[in-house]
């Protein structure tokens, strides 16, 4: 077994290991979510914890962990009476993005419970995490029905395994720990609440303290257990602060003063729940514990704040995370103007050395990858309608050539579902119907490897001619392997949605860009609930560019668009080809996910020879393959070229208005958008 890195040699990252620590004295806190860029000792932290942890007794030869203390009495290796414990080590159990849910929560061996009656169970990832602490690396990576598992065993405690009426049932309570890199996607809001605290983590910009992490990496690297021997002494002392704020823990007071202080800010900053102020309460605790008090004062409580409300205050994945300091200073002053005489000039304590240091858990810096370079000037003509030469003046209220400042966008709506039509078996999501392992039953099929799914109706009409030659007695069913059926499934899965928008001159000379701005974000926000992919193509002046790469992260793509300038030229054909190299990169990356192609555009095309014309021969580029796409018609006025339907005609999909975008819109119900080869 390697030697893991010692937490105590870490450098810095006192938010981290503060938020770490909290959990290993009370892990009823609900554990942490660690979010920061990638290089920034995540990993490292989390896995060198479980040496810190105590050990914990064990019933010998229980697979679930069982406390002789305490046995489960539903144990499926119970029942454990007058056990005599045996101790080890707390372990880290980690969860890998791509685990399937038989990993996760065991499997059930259904041939010999239907043939047998025998629940012939073998634990998953959750019964050995009992008791100890489950690790997920990239947690907002995470398959949505691995993550529905994870809610309903983290609220209750216990893990179920049902196959078709035949279950079973054991403890699950472990401590939570969560990494991921925002740049790749946000969480959902059910899974960001049900860890207790969040910290952000950033790589240092001391040139003293990135010097000291090289070094200390490069001496473990060399010599892991020499580099852990020169680090045992402290470890064996955090090791001990541990056990004694254990002990402590039951000992300190949360007065209903402070109980007062917690619900106030709470509700100031509006977050949804009451899980909040429960996690604040224990986070309250487990500080003071930490630094030796009896009793919670006010910085404890602002600590508590900062760890345990920023995730939980997110109402979409454009908003920042982080608190406003000066605002809960001025709520827990105001909460604690009542408070009684036991409460007032609490002794600050220890101050807990460099593991909390520097009020952790404030305002995060952005770590959405937010393009701040500033716009660039193409010195192209403004656009013109595509009937008009090249050189034209400009028409009456249209700025003059050159590149235009980024304007804001409007205000998101909820938009109509657009979807890629057929049968898919992409990842699983919301938008295309798809070949699933979760949803409705449509079928069976003889399982491929392991069975997952039974379809037992399927199964015992494989097994029911087969009856009198197998010697059938009884009323029990005599079933093989043969005869078992896997039930296919149909439910949703998630795109890629590209979007290719129009930032030329014309955009910007009607004032539409504000509401083509908005359109965007409304269809983005879209995207994030139904879990896909997004990537941004621009154009204006002479060229294409890729503003954002396919990605999970929403809010990468919001903050490219708010920084998006216009100005010059509309060259269609470009963004189009630009988007036909990105889908054709990401079908070799990601063949099983289908992609949907957003051209927001009023249609006209200038710059070059025939822009019209080879727009056109771009356009039915994208039909040949067979590529989803919707063309969102920004053009405006009483006189309308109808343009962007042309363009949709060509890359054979549909052509739907801003107004009709919208879901409360009355006309323009945009459902399936039409796919290639279907008639235009």
């Amino acid at each position: 077994m390697s030697t893991p890195y010692p937490f105590t040699a870490i450098v810095g990252q006192d938010d981290l290991r503060l938020g770490l620590l909290l959990n290993a004295v009370s892990p009823a806190v609900g554990g942490v979510l660690v979010r920061g860029e990638k290089g920034t000792a995540k990993s490292t932290a989390v896995r060198a914890l479980a040496a810190l942890m105590p050990e914990v007794s064990v019933v010998p030869g229980c697979r679930f962990s069982c406390d002789p203390a305490s046995p489960d009495p539903a144990c499926p290796d119970g029942p454990h009476a007058d056990a005599a414990g045996v101790p080890r080590p707390a372990r880290t159990v980690e969860l890998p993005v791509g685990a399937s849910e038989d990993r996760l929560v065991g499997a059930l061996d259904i041939e010999r419970a239907l043939s047998e009656g025998v629940k012939a169970f073998e634990p998953g990832l959750l019964a050995d995490a009992h008791r100890g602490i489950l690790y997920v690396d990239e947690v907002n990576l995470l398959h949505d029905h691995l993550v529905d598992l994870l809610l309903d065993a983290a609220a209750m405690g216990a893990s179920y395994v049902e196959r078709e009426g035949v279950s079973v049932r054991h403890a699950a309570r472990f401590l939570l720990v969560g990494t991921m890199n925002p740049e790749e996607g946000e969480l959902r809001p059910q899974l960001l609440d049900r860890f207790g605290l969040t910290v952000e983590v950033s790589a240092s910009r001391d040139t003293d303290e990135r010097v000291e992490v090289v070094r200390r990496r490069l001496a473990y690297d060399d010599d892991p257990e020499g580099f852990a021997a020169r680090w045992a002494e402290e470890e064996g002392a955090l090791r001990e602060r541990i056990a004694a704020a254990r002990a402590l823990l039951p000992r300190v007071v949360l007065g209903d003063g402070v109980l007062r202080q917690i619900a106030a800010t709470c509700a100031a900053f509006e977050v949804d729940g009451m899980r909040a102020d429960i996690v604040m309460a224990r986070t309250s605790t487990a500080l003071a514990a930490w630094a030796g008090r009896e009793e919670v004062t006010a910085d404890d409580l602002r600590q508590a704040a900062l760890l345990a409300l920023p995730h939980r205050r997110r109402r979409n994945p454009f908003d920042a995370p982080g608190l406003d300091e000066d605002k809960l200073d001025q709520t827990l002053d105001e909460a604690g103007g009542d408070r009684g005489q036991d409460d007032e000039d609490p002794d600050p304590g220890p101050d807990g050395g460099g593991d909390g240091g520097g009020g952790g858990g404030g305002v995060p810096p952005q770590a959405d990858g937010e393009d701040r370079t500033p716009p660039r000037a193409d010195g192209g003509a403004d656009d013109t309608p595509s009937h008009a030469p090249e050189g034209a003046p400009d028409a009456p209220g249209r700025p003059a050539g050159g590149e235009q400042r980024p304007v804001a966008s409007a205000e998101p709506f909820r938009t109509k579902t657009l979807s890629v039509p057929g049968l898919g078996e992409g990842a699983a999501g919301r938008r295309s119907r798809a070949r699933t392992e979760h949803g409705r039953t449509t079928g069976s099929r003889r399982p491929e490897g392991a069975l997952t799914k039974l379809h037992l109706a399927a199964t015992v009409r494989a097994a029911a001619p087969h009856q009198r030659a197998r010697g059938r007695v009884g009323r029990g069913l005599v079933v093989h392997r043969d005869d078992l059926r896997q039930a296919t499934r149909e439910g949703r899965e998630g795109n890629l949605v590209l979007f290719v928008v129009d930032a030329s001159g014309s955009m910007a000379a009607r004032q539409r860009m504000s509401a083509v701005k908005g359109a965007v974000l409304s269809l983005l926000l879209d995207a994030y609930q139904r879990r896909d992919k997004v990537g941004l193509v621009t154009f204006r002046g002479r060229e294409a560019e890729v503003a954002l790469p396919p990605t999970s992260s929403v809010d990468a793509a919001a903050a490219r668009l708010e920084s998006l300038p216009t100005g010059g030229r509309t060259p269609l054909a470009a963004g189009l080809l630009k988007a036909h190299d990105v889908l054709r990169v990401e079908r070799l990356r990601d063949p099983s996910r289908r992609p949907l192609l957003v051209v927001v555009t009023d249609g006209r095309a200038t710059g070059g020879p025939e822009p019209v014309a080879l727009a056109g021969r771009a356009g039915r580029l994208h039909r040949s393959e067979g590529t989803a796409s919707v063309v969102v018609d920004c053009e405006t006025g009483y006189v309308r070229l109808g343009l962007a339907g042309e363009l949709a005609r060509e890359l054979g999909g549909t052509a739907v208005t801003l107004d009709e975008l919208r879901a409360d819109a009355i006309a323009g119900l945009v459902k399936d958008v039409t796919a290639a080869g279907r008639a235009a």
